[in-house]
């Protein structure tokens, strides 16, 4: 048992680790920023996630179309819900943190626009799947147009936001956020590696019921 649960042992203890060194840990004295940016722990790690999750998703959607297997359809299908749903919690984090230090919880900046349509795209790949009933049909095409949803993941969250100006650190003056010294310490080994486990962890739990599921209908 501990062989096959051991890295959701390590998830726990990451998230606890995440969570008492986030919120009780030092952290640097930012101009704007100030306490808030605590939330690097978790508003960043949701993205990092679901970039992961959505990779993921994008692997087993090329390998379906390579080898027309059902499973790696139902793969592609739970990474992809996954990553919305961190992509979700991304913007919402991200939300709580611009009302705190830009005075707004949403003020129309163009990587919140990007992230919007990048999810409404995503969100989209789930409506698509549900309008077409042929389980053959619906995953070829499910699986063609969640390369298309990864490839629009880079103009709309990483490329044209960066080509405007943006109240996000590092443009119009807010200082950027260096993940170094102490936030580094609690991000890398254990923000990012926990939110990604716990994703994983919720990921598995929804293939085997789908697999559970589709063994009754047969």
């Amino acid at each position: 048992m501990l062989r096959q649960n051991w890295w959701k042992i390590l998830c726990v203890v990451l998230l606890i680790y995440t969570f008492v060194a986030g919120f009780l840990g030092p952290v640097p004295a930012r101009p704007i920023l100030n306490e808030t940016i605590r939330n690097y722990y978790f508003h960043i790690a949701m993205w990092f996630s679901m970039m992961i999750f959505f990779i993921i998703s994008l692997v087993y959607s090329i390998k379906y179309l390579r080898g027309n297997d059902h499973i790696f359809d139902i793969y592609a299908l739970e990474y992809a819900k996954i990553g919305i749903v961190f992509g979700v919690l991304g913007l919402a984090t991200g939300s709580a943190w611009a009302g705190f230090t830009w005075g707004a919880f949403w003020s129309n900046d163009p990587k919140q626009l990007g992230a919007v349509v990048a999810l409404l795209i995503y969100l989209a790949y789930l409506v698509l799947r549900n309008s077409m009933t042929d389980v053959d049909k619906r995953a070829r095409i499910g699986a063609v147009y969640n390369i298309f949803a990864f490839a629009m993941l880079f103009p709309t969250i990483w490329i044209i936001p960066r080509m405007v100006e943006s109240l996000h650190p590092g443009g119009s003056g807010n200082p950027a956020i260096n993940a170094d010294g102490h936030i580094a310490m609690v991000f890398w080994p254990g923000a990012l590696p926990g939110w990604t486990l716990l994703g994983v962890w919720i990921t598995t739990l929804r293939i085997r019921l789908q697999l559970l599921s589709e063994q009754r209908l047969h």
